[in-house]
């Protein structure tokens, strides 16, 4: 008998998976997990290491260096230790961004991570986001969701995110690193972008957060009490 339930969310960069994913959690009282969050741990370290995001055989070297470990301290986030520092405020810069979609791409760092991210399936109810969790990640998952929107939603989505914080890239830039990164990830030799055969695709171009969120947790009620 299965002891518990998983819900696994995939789609492009920019398309409101974490934000959607982590409100799902709360709703259902599962475990939110991150699993770009994750990359970007590895990203981050091999940038401060200074080895180029597509360098495989300095990857490759680097890897068994690398100690990610996630803890849920209780304030709603999910915090990412690297090599026992918190580093969850400083991987969330569009260099990092690159960095991690970079590394994703090698082997190594695909079955690194692999064991960590199934191991939090077995002991937890669990919403997992990322780009290739219905397909490799949790191939079995109860549920699975393919969210996505237009590029330029996407884009516009992101540009009006980093004009609040103070940042003074334009939307042509957004646009132009949105359109590489899913470049990046739809093409990919190893585990690329694309929507698992039984995913549900949920297309939010045309719907708010709270239209897109409603329409995730019927699907998932749905699902599960089929």
């Amino acid at each position: 008998m299965k002891q518990f339930h998983a819900i696994a969310i995939d789609g492009p960069a920019g398309a409101g998976k974490s934000t959607l994913a982590k409100r799902l959690a709360n709703e259902l009282g599962y475990v939110y997990v991150d699993t770009g969050a994750i990359y970007r741990t590895v990203g981050y370290y091999i940038w401060i290491c200074g080895i180029g995001g597509k360098d495989a055989d300095g990857v490759r070297r680097l890897i068994d260096d690398v100690n990610v470990a996630i803890e849920y301290p209780g304030d709603g986030l999910q915090h990412m230790l690297l090599n026992g520092k918190d580093i969850t405020g400083e991987i969330r810069t569009p260099e990092i961004s690159m960095y991690a979609s970079q590394v994703s791409a090698h082997k190594c760092v695909r079955d690194f991570l692999l064991d960590t991210q199934r191991d939090l399936a077995k002991t937890h109810n669990v919403v997992m986001d990322g780009r290739d969790i219905g397909t490799v990640v949790l191939p079995d998952a109860d549920v699975k969701i393919f969210l996505t929107a237009s590029p330029e939603v996407r884009a516009k989505r992101r540009w009006l995110e980093l004009q609040e914080k103070g940042a003074k890239d334009t939307y042509e830039q957004v646009l132009a690193d949105q359109l590489k990164r899913d470049e990046q990830d739809s093409t990919r030799a190893v585990a690329p972008l694309k929507q698992a055969k039984d995913a549900v695709l949920v297309d939010s171009s045309n719907l708010t957060l709270d239209e897109t969120a409603a329409r995730m947790l019927a699907i998932v009620k749905e699902k599960l009490n089929a």
